[in-house]
């Protein structure tokens, strides 16, 4: 009575062990490759270009910021190991243990014909048709089956490939940049290719006196990474003498004037030093006597005699 239980219980193990252990047919191992780029910040910088010469003579002045980083880059190339084995399916036996005799019989006979040729057959029909049928005569198993195979990761292995630093230099675009000027603080926006035009005779600068400010100190910051860029302008104490002048001449109201006065903003821009200024000044009086020819042919006689300045005949356009 002993020996028979000892028995069923070797046996039952046994049996559970061929179903635990055999259920599962391992496939081959399946890889993947692929890369990877790892990029490690060393630098982060914001630049103000203040540009020369680096004190201010002339109100217009175009700064360029850019925000430039330092990267240590490096690849990898990364495979990825997968074990692969077919699922087992109980119901596939009633098909595969018959298919499985036939397979044997057909691999031992295979095999016996490659002694006879020097082995002159090729693996699939004498290694691959005996393995397909102990598979298929083991009911613990299924043969193995591509279309069925699943697979779990086994492990990950990387092999650096390259290792190097890079640069880049970005326009600091429509980004906020404070500009002190005294105890005033003037917030400002570059445009999109990272240039902020500082024009002191236009707001917010025109509603403030410079004539005792000789720097204007502008910043930059990054609030998410916390990077600042900071710079200094210095502005020439003849410039700021010219100031409040020019915006008068300029800003004044113009339709209260005569062609007198307007030649003589023009004519004192001039001798002030200020060209770009006394150009647009005159392209303005153009504009605003375009629908009366008679007063425009004036404004532009009195100016070439005046001042030297020849104007474009506004009937050629």
């Amino acid at each position: 009575m002993f020996k028979r239980s000892t028995f069923t219980l070797g046996g039952a193990a046994l049996s559970g062990a061929l179903l635990l252990g055999g259920c599962a047919n391992q496939m081959s191992q399946r890889s993947d490759h692929e890369d990877r780029v790892e990029r490690k910040l060393l630098e982060h910088t914001l630049h103000i270009d203040v540009g020369d010469p680096k004190v201010m003579e002339l109100p217009q002045r175009r700064v360029r910021i850019t925000e430039q980083k330092r990267f240590e880059v490096t690849e990898f190339e990364v495979t990825r190991h997968y074990d692969r084995y077919t699922p087992y399916q109980p119901w596939r036996e009633v098909y595969e243990i018959p298919l499985g005799a036939v397979a044997v019989v057909a691999g031992v006979g295979a095999n016996a014909v490659n002694l006879i040729t020097f082995g002159h057959l090729p693996d699939s029909v004498t290694h691959d048709w005996l393995e397909y049928g102990i598979a298929g005569l083991n009911p613990f198993m299924n043969v193995q089956s591509n279309g069925r195979a699943q697979q779990n990761l086994a492990g990950i292995s990387e092999v650096q490939k390259d290792r190097r630093e890079e640069f880049t230099s970005l326009p600091w675009s429509e980004r906020l940049v404070e500009v002190m000027a005294g105890k005033v603080n003037h917030e400002l926006t570059t445009d999109r290719a990272g240039i902020l035009r500082l024009n002191l005779l236009d707001s917010p600068f025109s509603e403030q006196n410079l004539k005792h400010i000789g720097t204007l100190h502008l910043q930059v910051l990054d609030e998410d990474n916390g990077v600042r860029g900071d710079a200094s302008l210095l502005l020439g104490s003849s410039l700021r003498g010219k100031l409040l002048e020019a915006h008068q001449l300029i800003f004044d109201d113009l339709e209260d004037d005569d062609v007198s006065q307007w030649v003589h903003r023009v004519k004192r821009l001039s001798e002030l030093g200020l060209e770009e200024e006394a150009s647009e000044l005159e392209q303005s009086l153009i504009e605003l006597t375009r629908n009366d020819p008679e007063l425009q042919s004036e404004l532009v006689r009195a100016l070439a005699r005046q001042t030297g300045r020849l104007v474009a005949d506004p009937g050629a356009q």
